[in-house]
């Protein structure tokens, strides 16, 4: 991305805060968890929030609601739950 600078007549390049990187990664891959309620985007949520926990990036708030949504367990599929016409 360029931005212009009001101090100089060039653009300088702008790149986006971590802890702003981060909690767009966490917050898609919450989301991803929340459609698709896989173990791989399971995985893929608690191993990104722990990172960005780990690096500082993540809010410890955020965080909680990261574990309160793992903390429930996987619902399982059936054929009954995936066939509901009605």
């Amino acid at each position: 991305m360029k931005a212009a600078h009001p101090t100089s007549s060039e653009t300088q390049a702008t790149t986006t805060a971590s802890h702003l990187r981060a909690t767009a990664a966490v917050g898609g891959a919450l989301i991803g968890y929340l459609v698709a309620k896989t173990p791989q985007a399971r995985r893929h949520l608690f191993r990104l929030a722990e990172d960005a926990k780990r690096t500082g990036d993540l809010t410890d708030s955020d965080a909680d609601l990261v574990h309160q949504v793992l903390a429930k367990p996987l619902a399982r599929k059936t054929t009954a739950t995936l066939y509901t016409l009605n």
